[in-house]
């Protein structure tokens, strides 16, 4: 047999396999990539199951057993949790520090992470390591500093104490976030807008902060859920009067010899429904930002 029909005998053969394989791939792995995946979605679903179905048991059902579904929907637990416990006052406290620290640390991470892409170039990635050292330093060294430093400044069991300390820890991965995405963006309409008199300022607000509507949506999303789920901070700042949060408010069911775990679980229903809220109507933005900051 000639070398070209040896050629073309071997491409015959490869142009057959080449479908069986793609068949093989797409035709048998996708199902058993499914299969694959239905005991990790069970390992994943099983606690927020519990977590759902304990909130409406009553206390003699809890002791009974812990994976049954409740006989019926409870919802004492969810009353005795919102009013007896005072979940609602923490939940206003938790509502204002996260509002608050969320506000101060979009507008302050934009303008900071816009000077850094915008500014001196020769000088940028110094500006951002510098902000980008909070990330690979570990915050439990800052603690007790900055507790002391609250203690002396009288700012202890009130939530400026607490939004202060946000604000700094939030600090590094806004301007992360912020100035991946702004490293993607042509500076066209600013620059028109400089043009046309626009000063610095009046350029950030009515041109680049509207364009940074993806990405705010992803720092408004982690830095939500890092600042509402936090407990040690609160427990610390806070303890002990009507200012405290959520999560501390939820840990006061906790007792040294016997725990409400009706109310416990209840408690973490009514704390999740807020950070589900948000998110619901700002995924769209999440994955867009996300995708735009690493990029960059």
């Amino acid at each position: 047999m000639s070398a070209t029909a040896t050629r073309i005998a071997t491409s015959a053969v490869t142009a057959t396999a080449a479908p069986r394989r793609r068949r093989f791939r797409h035709g048998y792995g996708r199902p058993l990539l499914e299969v694959a995946m239905i005991p990790i979605t069970i390992a994943y679903l099983f606690p927020l199951y519990i977590m759902v179905s304990m909130s409406f048991k009553t206390t003699s059902e809890i002791a009974s057993s812990t994976v049954a579904p409740p006989q019926s929907l409870f919802l004492g637990n969810y009353e005795t949790a919102w009013v007896s416990a005072g979940l609602g006052r923490a939940m206003l406290n938790s509502l204002l520090i996260t509002a608050v620290s969320i506000t101060i640390a979009v507008l302050i991470g934009a303008m900071a992470a816009f000077a850094i892409v915008r500014g001196n170039r020769r000088t940028s990635t110094w500006k951002l390591m510098l902000f980008l050292l909070g990330l690979m330093i570990p915050g439990q060294l800052g603690m007790v500093p900055l507790y002391i430093l609250m203690r002396d400044a009288g700012l202890l069991q009130t939530h400026a104490s607490l939004i202060i300390f946000y604000v700094g820890s939030l600090m590094p991965m806004t301007v992360f976030l912020y100035t991946g995405f702004l490293k993607t963006q042509s500076p066209t309409y600013e620059e028109a807008a400089k043009i046309d008199g626009a000063g610095w300022w009046k350029a950030f607000f009515h041109v680049v902060f509207p364009l940074l509507r993806p990405v705010t949506g992803t720092v408004i999303i982690v830095n939500t859920i890092n600042t509402w789920n936090d407990f040690l901070t609160p427990l610390l700042y806070l303890a002990g009067t009507e200012n405290r949060t959520l999560p501390v408010a939820v840990f006061s069911f906790q007792g040294e010899f016997a725990s409400e775990w009706g109310l416990i679980f209840a408690g973490m229903m009514i704390a999740a429904l807020p950070v589900l809220i948000v998110y619901f109507f700002l995924q769209r933005h999440v994955i867009q930002g996300f995708a735009g900051g690493l990029k960059g």
